[in-house]
């Protein structure tokens, strides 16, 4: 139940020995005593919650306000459908990023029915201000930023594990608070209507569960979907590796040698953003088929080990684990970077980090310097966690993308028709993902050209959509994964007065 250390004291413990890592950007507070251990109140008496500091509420309100702004497709849907509460009944725990924007997906699931209960996914992601105004407005957040490990579950515990509350509904980002709830909770777990996943690790747990026989709820993968690989993934890196990058160790690209491991959605927009500052950027990859997309973009496709030594900067992006070994950190040069742009912090292996010769020096929030006996330092960024989500922000606009698709997908599978959706994991449908890009062409003033009669029977169409068939990759390879959705489908939604025809109606 220790706070924060100084800054310039060098620590050789984990991440779990209680060493906070920053305060939110907006929290000058140094008051260093847990929120587990203080009782807090909100302005209408309820303690039902646990965040930083619950004054700085109105602050995170503004913080909530402005996300607002730039996220008008998710509040045109909350105004579309709050009248008819399409998630009315809905018990949501989720366990996300907590900011601005993702409070703007709270409120719109509580304007649309909903009562919810947040954690957050990530020690360091969580806007403390942002979980204060949630907290004020009755939503019941476990979540600060630094939290620690035993923190981390805790708060997911409090959150699942209430008297008088029943969840049926997961909204998931890493798959965390449901592995929690299926080992911890399985009798609450199977009562649970369906789940909502959107991260790589989250969808691989997802999988795991399902070809042994164990997912005993059906599951929504909708990180493989378009809105989320082809905008949040591919669009949001491309402009937030360089945000994380800057603000934390004011590197100069021009010129530097990077290796992205991993050339899925994430890699190609921190390549291509990497590369157009003057980068010389290296990618490795398993997959011959983004392999050989990254040759033809223009970049060498090498084995970590055969350029260790020259590398000025590594940027994992895979979802996997041990993608950067203690033997490769040990022969990489005095000052080079190491992070990571996947969900999981185990890409990066710190834990071998934590050994009594290296000495760990926290120069800035987040930002340690580990150094060698010969006094080697490398530059080790959000102790190996989510770069852009941990050190600075994400681009609104984007993430209201993802937070409507988010928002559907648990509309959808709440109110879908028994039989429907089995124990299995499914893909978003396709007319789904066509109606969330289509709230935000607005944005840009963009207006669609409509098919004629004699053009939507020549492709063989319906002029309302879906437009591509469901192997239509948009240069995304989704394989192997079960979608709701075939030829003759539309017809069958049509009978059961689905989510489908809500949709093809607001539109």
């Amino acid at each position: 139940k220790t706070g924060r250390r100084s800054l310039s004291r060098s620590i050789s413990q984990s991440s779990t020995d209680s060493y906070s890592s920053a305060a939110s950007y907006t929290d000058s507070s140094d008051d260093e005593t847990s929120p587990r251990d203080r009782t807090q109140v909100n302005s209408k008496g309820s303690s039902n919650f646990c965040v930083k500091n619950i004054k700085q509420a109105e602050f995170g309100r503004r913080e909530i306000e402005i996300a607002e702004q730039d996220m008008s497709a998710l509040i045109s849907l909350r105004k579309r459908a709050q009248s008819e509460k399409p998630l009315a009944g809905a018990k949501i725990v989720g366990c996300t990023h907590i900011t601005a924007q993702t409070a703007v997906l709270i409120e719109t699931l509580v304007a649309l029915g909903a009562q919810c209960r947040w954690t957050a996914c990530n020690i360091y992601s969580t806007q403390n201000e942002v979980a204060a105004a949630l907290s004020e407005i009755g939503v019941a957040v476990f979540a600060w930023k630094g939290e620690t490990e035993d923190d981390f579950w805790w708060c997911i515990d409090r959150c699942i594990n209430t008297e008088g509350w029943q969840p049926n509904m997961i909204l998931d980002d890493g798959g965390d608070l449901t592995h929690w709830m299926y080992k911890k909770y399985p009798n609450v777990f199977k009562k649970i209507r369906g789940i909502v996943e959107e991260s790589v690790t989250g969808v691989h747990r997802l999988y795991q569960l399902s070809k042994a026989g164990k997912l005993c709820v059906p599951a929504m993968n909708v990180n493989d979907s378009v809105t989320k690989q082809k905008f949040d993934n591919l669009y949001c890196c491309r402009e937030s590796i360089l945000d994380g990058l800057k603000r934390t160790t004011d590197v100069m690209f021009g010129g530097k040698q990077v290796v992205v491991c991993g050339y899925g959605e994430v890699g190609k927009g921190c390549c291509a953003a990497l590369k157009a500052l003057g980068a010389i950027v290296c990618v490795t990859e398993i997959d011959p088929i983004c392999a050989l997309q990254a040759c033809m973009d223009g970049f060498r496709v090498v084995k970590l080990n055969e350029v260790i030594r020259q590398v000025d900067v590594i940027i994992t992006c895979t979802g996997n684990k041990n993608v950067v070994t203690r033997d490769q950190l040990d022969r990489m040069k005095n000052g080079s970077i190491v992070c990571n742009m996947g969900h999981s912090n185990t890409e990066i292996d710190v834990a071998s980090l934590r050994t009594p010769e290296l000495t760990w020096e926290r120069v800035r929030s987040q930002v340690d310097h580990v150094i060698w006996p010969d006094g080697k330092r490398v530059i080790l960024l959000a102790e190996g966690r989510l770069l852009n989500l941990s050190c600075s922000t994400v681009p609104t606009f984007v993430l209201s993308i993802t937070a409507t698709t988010q928002a559907l997908a648990l509309i959808e599978l709440y109110n879908a028709p028994e039989g429907r959706y089995k124990q299995d994991v499914y893909l978003l449908p396709k007319k789904m993902d066509e109606y969330v890009a289509s709230l935000h062409l607005a944005t840009f003033e963009a207006h669609l050209t409509e098919l004629s009669d004699e053009q939507a029977k020549y492709l063989g169409l319906n002029k309302n959509g879906p437009f591509k068939p469901n192997y239509y990759r948009y240069n995304s390879p989704n394989f192997g994964y079960r979608t709701q959705q075939n030829s003759s489908e539309p017809a069958k939604l049509k009978a059961n007065n689905s989510l489908f025809d809500y949709v093809i109606a607001m539109q």
